[in-house]
């Protein structure tokens, strides 16, 4: 995926519509919007549809 198709993995939107973040998985150029990063970050395996293997993702550790 480039830049100029970049879309959220998740809901698809582009950056014409909301900030992406990028970031590399398996090779690829990925990007997820702010609104669901909270997902790849506490319960990966939510995204298991869209992003291949997230189903063997940890969430990340809280000390609270």
């Amino acid at each position: 995926m480039t830049a100029d198709n970049a879309h959220c993995l998740v809901c698809k939107r582009t950056s014409d519509e909301i900030p992406l973040i990028s970031f590399r998985y398996q090779g690829s150029d990925l990007f997820i919007c702010p609104q669901h990063l909270p997902i790849l970050i506490h319960d990966p395996t939510k995204l298991a549809e869209v992003l291949p293997g997230a189903d063997s993702f940890e969430p990340a550790d809280h000390e609270d």
